[in-house]
């Protein structure tokens, strides 16, 4: 079997997904994207097709041996994404190739099914309560949330109020039986954070995410120290490399992206790390649908898997929602509060390949916002 092509498709609401071919009809899917810089990962996905056409699909760690390595410039969101979206394809077709789920090539399921939680808000509290009324009524066990919107660098009594007054708000319509993550975004200073999160705990948040800027990581210790809440990160961070000191630093919980950080392959060996630290895996993925399938594979094999993050009725999600692009949507089913495991080859997942090349045509050119605190200068998103 050899790769014959390479296609990307610019879909709606703001991702990217990629289509490996091969000589003999198999076809694997991958979500190669950087929200904000999709077309600039598809030109490095359409530059290292030329690894790949011609090759072997099977030998996927040569293939990612050489797709990080081979141009001397490594790692980055923009590079890690291209290889991680290329990777899930040919995971995908592996598994179509043996007729088995990709979960069974990573040595096989470790759990029948996979908690997921879905995003309510925070940035505005106006409809906080709705929003999580509606996420307990689909279904879901757990909601993340943002701790506020455009913080002050030094925030004042009444925005530090505000943060625990939103999950209070939260926590009253949740209850005792139902979790709630608190989502930072890098809003907040280290000092901010550290005062911040300590009045936090008595509200129990399954954990903090993002408490200050990844560029901050040298922080993090400090800012885990600051109380007993579990500290997440890792969206922003794209390798075994820069999950380490993360993790020396004491996070609770891993955040890799399997769209951003080198794909399955990597995102595994992220988890192997993590474990080793005794902290559990919890993909970030407020992506499509490739990314969430990949996410469930490995969650489905890996032993310190917390919960997984997936994108279904998220805010962003304004021009094309991410069964819009799939031929069976009960993969993604969560009547329990949980996506179960099937036995599918590949990925799992069948896309929907007209909607995909209906989508591409239209293209999109999403951007995320960019706020300013009062005075003018930059504030984080």
């Amino acid at each position: 079997m050899r790769i014959t092509r390479i296609e990307t498709f610019l879909v709606a609401p703001r991702w990217l997904l990629c289509r490996v071919d091969t000589d003999e009809g198999l076809v694997g899917w991958g979500e190669p994207v950087v929200e904000g810089r999709a077309e600039t990962v598809r030109a490095a996905v359409h530059e290292m097709a030329d690894l790949l056409v011609g090759e072997d699909p099977a030998p996927i760690e040569h293939h990612w041996q050489r797709l990080t390595k081979a141009a001397f410039y490594r790692g980055g969101p923009i590079l890690s994404s291209a290889v991680a979206g290329l990777d899930q394809a040919l995971w995908d077709i592996a598994g179509k190739r043996l007729g088995m789920p990709v979960h069974r090539l990573l040595g096989g399921p470790v759990r029948d099914r996979v908690r997921v939680y879905g995003w309510v808000g925070g940035d505005d509290p106006g409809r906080l309560r709705e929003a999580v009324a509606a996420r307990v009524e689909s279904g879901l066990t757990a909601v993340k949330m943002n701790a506020a919107g455009t913080v002050s660098r030094s925030p004042t009594v009444r925005e530090i109020d505000g943060v625990v007054e939103r999950l209070a708000e939260v926590r009253s319509v949740l209850g005792d039986d139902r979790d709630v993550a608190v989502d930072f975004h890098g809003r907040f200073t280290a000092a901010a954070a550290r005062r911040v999160l300590p009045l936090l705990e008595p509200l129990r948040p399954m954990f903090a995410e993002e408490p200050v800027l990844p560029e901050f990581g040298h922080l993090l210790d400090g800012v885990v120290g600051a109380g007993p809440v579990p500290i997440a990160v890792g969206e922003r961070l794209y390798s075994r490399g820069e999950f380490l000191p993360a993790l020396q630093a004491g996070i609770a919980v891993a955040q890799p992206d399997l769209s951003h950080a080198g794909g399955i392959s990597e995102v595994r060996r992220i988890a192997a790390l993590a474990e080793t630290y005794d902290a559990l895996l919890a993909p970030h993925c407020p992506l499509g649908p490739v990314a969430l399938a990949a996410s469930l594979q490995v969650a489905f094999a890996t032993p310190n898997f917390l919960i997984q993050e997936q994108s279904i009725g998220i805010h962003y999600n304004t021009d094309a929602e991410l069964l819009d692009y799939v031929l069976d949507t009960g993969v993604f089913a969560f009547p329990d509060g949980h996506m179960h495991r099937t036995d599918a080859p590949g990925l799992g997942v069948r896309i929907d390949e007209d909607a995909v090349r209906a989508a591409d045509r239209a293209g999109h050119r999403w951007r995320p916002p960019v706020w300013s605190h009062a005075d003018g200068s930059f504030a984080e998103w």
